[in-house]
C-alpha cells in the first residue's frame, strides 16, 4: 500500500485571503452528496475484490472495523503501554433501571475513584460525529443526561484534557509494514465570539460571516445566552465539542506533519494491536510541541468511518476532497483484502444493517451536544 504523500502534496491549493472566503463552497453540502462518488467506487471495488463488506475487516480488533455501531470503551480498552498512557482516563457506565439521581451519584463516586473529577466530559459509548457530547459540571447535569439514555445504553465519563487546542490525526499502517504514516492532520477549533458591551450573542453570531451560516445550530446550543450582552472583550465559546457537523472550524495542518510526530504516533499506535486505519482526536499544548510529538492527549480513537477531515478546510478544493475520500475507501479495501488472506472472514451485509439501526436508535435518545 502506498503512502498518500503525493496526494498530500497535490491536494493543497493556494489559500485565498481570509477576507475573501470563510468556507469552501461545498463545506455544508449534505453528506450523501459528497459520498456519492464513494458509493460508486465501493460498488466497483466490491466487484473487483469479490466482497461488498471487505472494508469491515480492515481493523480486526473491533467489530465491523469501526465503521458503525462500535464501542469506544471496547476499542480503548485494548490499548496498553504508550497508547493507554496517552488516552485520557475514562469510566464506562451502563444505564440501569434505577433512578437517574441515584445512578449519577454512583457514577461520580466511581469516576472519582479513577481520578476523574468534575468537571468532566460525558459522551455516548456508541455514537459518531460528536453526538451527545456534554461538559458535565454538576451532579444535576449528569443526572439529566443519564435520565434520557435508554436502559442498557453505555456512556463514558472522561477526564478533561490539560490543553485546549485539538487536532485530528488520520493514521494508516499496513499490517506488513513496520511503521505507519499520518495521512491527514487537521486543527479543530471551536468557534468563539468576543463581546463589545452592546450587541447580544445573537447579533454577534449574525455579524460573523461564517457563524451566521449555522445560526440555528448555535442558537440551540446557546439558548440561555442568546439575548445576553457580553462585556467588551469578553469571550464566549459557541461550542464545546470540536465536531465539524456541530459547527467547529477545521483547518488543514498537514504542513505540521514531521518525522518526530510520525514517530510518536507509531510508538503510540504500536500499542493498540490489530488497528491499522483510523483517526485520533488529540489535544496538544502548542504547535511546536505537536510537531515534536510531545504533550499528546488522546480524546478518542475512531475506526473505518473516519474522514481525512482536512477536506473541510475553507480553502479545500472539491476535486481534492473527493480524491481524498476515494483514497480512503480504496485503502480500506486493500487492508480488508490482506486480512482476508490471513483467514479473517468479512461479515454479512445484515450485520452492518443491524449495527447501523442500533446506533441510529440510540442516537435519537442522546442529549443535545454542547
Amino acid at each position: 500500500m502506498n503512502s498518500p504523500s503525493s496526494l498530500n502534496a497535490s491536494s493543497k491549493s493556494t489559500p485565498p485571503s481570509p477576507e475573501a472566503k470563510t468556507t469552501s463552497f461545498f463545506e455544508f453540502w449534505p453528506t450523501w452528496v459528497m459520498y456519492l462518488p464513494v458509493l460508486v467506487q465501493w460498488l466497483g471495488l466490491a466487484v473487483r475484490y469479490r466482497s461488498l463488506t471487505l472494508p469491515l475487516i480492515a481493523n480486526p480488533i473491533i467489530p465491523l472495523s469501526g465503521m458503525v455501531g462500535g464501542s469506544k470503551d471496547e476499542l480503548m480498552s485494548y490499548a496498553f503501554g504508550h497508547c493507554k498512557a496517552a488516552i485520557l482516563p475514562w469510566l464506562y457506565w451502563e444505564v440501569r433501571d434505577e433512578p437517574a439521581a441515584q445512578q449519577a451519584k454512583a457514577c461520580i463516586l466511581r469516576s472519582a475513584q479513577k481520578g476523574i473529577h468534575l468537571p468532566f466530559v460525558c459522551k455516548p459509548d456508541i455514537g459518531c460525529r460528536g453526538s451527545g457530547v456534554k461538559l458535565i459540571r454538576t451532579l444535576a447535569q449528569l443526572e439529566a443526561v443519564i435520565a434520557v439514555y435508554p436502559k442498557g445504553a453505555g456512556l463514558l465519563c472522561q477526564q478533561l484534557a490539560s490543553y485546549e487546542p485539538e487536532v485530528g490525526v488520520f493514521y494508516v499502517r499496513h499490517p506488513q509494514a513496520p511503521q505507519g504514516y499520518i495521512a491527514s492532520l487537521t486543527l479543530k477549533e471551536t468557534p468563539t465570539v468576543v463581546g463589545d458591551g452592546l450587541k447580544t450573542l445573537e447579533q454577534l453570531v449574525r455579524d460573523d460571516p461564517r457563524a451566521v451560516l449555522l445560526l440555528e445550530l448555535y442558537r440551540e446550543r446557546n439558548e440561555e445566552y442568546w439575548q445576553h450582552v457580553f462585556k467588551a472583550g469578553e469571550r464566549h465559546r459557541l461550542l464545546f465539542s470540536a465536531s465539524h457537523c456541530r459547527g467547529a472550524v477545521f483547518t488543514d495542518a498537514r504542513d505540521h506533519i514531521t518525522p518526530a510526530l510520525t514517530q510518536a504516533l507509531n510508538r503510540i499506535m504500536g500499542d493498540l494491536p490489530d488497528f491499522y486505519y483510523g483517526r485520533l482526536d488529540v489535544k496538544f499544548s502548542t504547535l511546536e510541541r505537536l510537531r515534536e510529538g510531545l504533550d499528546l492527549e488522546i480524546v478518542e480513537i475512531n475506526g473505518a468511518s473516519s474522514e481525512s477531515i482536512h477536506i473541510w478546510d475553507k480553502s479545500a478544493r472539491l476535486r481534492d476532497a473527493i480524491k481524498a475520500l476515494l483514497w480512503q475507501y480504496s485503502t480500506l479495501f486493500k487492508l480488508g483484502a490482506y486480512q482476508r488472506t490471513q483467514g479473517v472472514k468479512p461479515p454479512g451485509v445484515l450485520a452492518l444493517i443491524r449495527a447501523w439501526r442500533k446506533e441510529r436508535a440510540l442516537t435519537r435518545n442522546y442529549p443535545v451536544t454542547d
